[in-house]
């Protein structure tokens, strides 16, 4: 079997503050294939886009990845120098991220950045650097691009500065795209055109593209594969179609039901009770237990990974579509 382009293997990511330890990334792992998309879905605060800036190298002081391993293309970026991520990001590994005004630089005119990340990492005339540049903003919907490259930040909609985030991404043909809800700020025609593009680019290229998201009807539509966080953990992780059609883990279920496009109409939007646990506090055992409607006494146990017969990986003592034990009751 062909090498992934990534492949995370016992991820933590720790902030030591004042207050104790966040364990923001706890143990996470995963990997993802060459022209495959991975969707990495859980409620905000889940660790969705920490594992991401693991990833990239952009966690800073007060946090640190303490331990595991980020191998890309079977490189240990852990192991890199400073400046050995520097040559890799932007180049092998783009992230597009939720706010466009943390990629666009406002004092400089749209063409000196697209340029720039392009001269960065290979050698190539400018002319030719302005012309791919002009390229990208026409593949992510953005018309007249020779007059837009002479624009400013400031002079574009906050949808049409996204845009121009997702183009500088895509720059580089890069192994791996990390998408942090990119598509959130843009109307329905432009996401649709987005992920259309996105697609494209993994099927064309090879390159595996990570879309971190709330949004499930993005992801059913367009992962191969799901990972679903709570709490720091991946809880449920399998194929789309399996996760999304025939979930096993509660959490899994309780965001699905939450979808009101899955709710009857006229009836009480279905929603999962309670609140989501401080990381700074985290029950002992399942961290869902408080708030699962399947949580019995031994949950104060914290559920090691299981692997279903049908590949998908799973934390929990008592899925569904398993009996509960005669001998308990709802705690």
């Amino acid at each position: 079997m062909a090498e992934p382009v990534l492949a995370v293997e016992g991820l933590r990511t720790h902030f030591f503050t004042k207050q104790g330890v966040v364990k923001a990334v706890d143990d996470v792992s995963f990997t993802v294939n060459r022209g495959e998309v991975l969707g990495l879905v859980g409620e905000s605060g889940s660790g969705k886009s920490m594992t991401g800036y693991s990833i990239m190298g952009l966690i800073d002081p007060p946090g640190r990845v303490v331990a595991g391993s980020i191998r890309l293309n079977g490189t240990d970026l852990r192991a890199l120098s400073p400046e050995g991520l520097r040559r890799i990001r932007g180049n092998r590994v783009a992230m597009i991220f939720q706010d466009p005004m943390m990629t666009l630089n406002p004092v400089l005119r749209i063409d000196a950045q697209m340029i720039e990340a392009i001269l960065a990492h290979e050698r190539t005339t400018e002319a030719a650097a302005r012309a791919r540049a002009r390229d990208a903003l026409g593949r992510v919907g953005i018309p007249s691009p020779d007059a837009r490259l002479a624009a400013y930040p400031h002079q574009f909609s906050g949808g049409m500065r996204q845009r121009v985030a997702i183009a500088i991404a895509l720059l580089n043909r890069p192994d791996l795209v990390i998408a942090d809800e990119p598509t959130t700020a843009l109307d329905v025609t432009i996401q649709g055109q987005i992920l259309y593009e996105m697609q494209k680019l993994t099927a064309e290229t090879g390159a595996a593209l990570m879309w971190i998201t709330h949004d499930l009807s993005v992801i059913a539509g367009l992962a191969d594969r799901v990972c679903v966080m709570y709490a720091g953990r991946i809880v449920e992780q399998g194929t789309a179609e399996a996760v999304l059609g025939a979930p096993r883990h509660p959490y899994t279920r309780g965001l699905l039901d939450s979808v009101p496009s899955n709710n009857t109409r006229g009836v009480r939007l279905a929603q999962i009770p309670g609140m989501t646990p401080s990381l700074l506090e985290l029950p002992p055992g399942c961290p869902f237990r408080e708030r699962c409607p399947r949580a019995r006494p031994d949950c104060v146990i914290t559920p090691g990974i299981t692997t279903l017969d049908d590949g998908r990986r799973l934390r929990c003592h008592y899925p569904l579509a398993t009996p509960f034990p005669a001998a308990l009751t709802v705690s």
